[in-house]
C-alpha cells in the first residue's frame, strides 16, 4: 500500500511541478475543470493532465489550451510572501531576516547578490507597502519591478 501511495503523491507532485502559476496548466484536466476552484478540482485536473500525456501532445500541437510562446515562470515567491506577510514586512523594515532570505532564494538570487536584494527591498519599504491593504501579489510585482530597475538584480527578472 505504501509504494502505491508514494507513487500517487509523486505523480500528483510532478503534475503540479509542470503546472502554471494559476493551476494545473494546459491539457484535458484544465479544460474539463475550467472555472472551478479548490484543492480537489486542481488535484483532479493535474492528475488528469499528468496521467494521460495530453499536456505533451497539446504543447507540440498547439491544442488543449497549451501555449508554448508564454514564458515559464516559477511563482513560489508568491506563496512565500502570501504565507509570511507580517514577518516579511518586518524583515524588509530591518533589511534582513529569514523570510527575506527565503524570498531571495526562491527568486533564484545568487548568494553574492542577496545583500543587494535586501538593501533594495529595505530602501523601498514604502513602495512595497504603500498601505495596509497591499496584497502578496502586489508585493511580488513591486519586488520584480524594483529588481528590474537595479543593475545587479535585473538579471533575475
Amino acid at each position: 500500500m505504501r509504494p502505491i501511495l508514494t507513487g500517487l503523491v509523486m505523480l500528483t507532485a510532478s503534475s503540479f511541478a509542470m503546472a502554471s502559476d494559476t493551476g494545473p496548466g494546459c491539457g484535458w484536466g484544465s479544460m474539463l475543470f475550467k472555472g472551478q476552484s479548490g484543492v480537489a478540482s486542481h488535484v483532479v485536473a493535474a492528475t488528469t493532465n499528468g496521467t494521460s500525456g495530453n499536456n505533451t501532445f497539446g504543447m507540440t500541437s498547439g491544442t488543449n489550451g497549451c501555449d508554448t510562446s508564454r514564458t515559464i515562470n516559477y511563482t513560489g515567491s508568491n506563496a512565500v510572501v502570501f504565507h509570511n506577510m507580517d514577518r516579511l514586512s518586518n524583515d524588509i523594515a530591518k533589511g534582513d531576516g529569514e523570510i527575506l532570505s527565503t524570498v531571495a532564494s526562491v527568486m533564484g538570487i545568487e548568494s553574492r547578490d542577496v545583500p543587494t536584494f535586501k538593501r533594495v527591498m529595505h530602501d523601498n519599504f514604502n513602495t512595497l507597502y504603500p498601505n495596509s491593504d497591499v496584497t502578496s501579489e502586489q508585493i511580488v510585482e513591486t519586488m520584480v519591478s524594483l529588481m528590474a530597475n537595479d543593475k545587479t538584480l535585473a538579471k533575475y527578472v
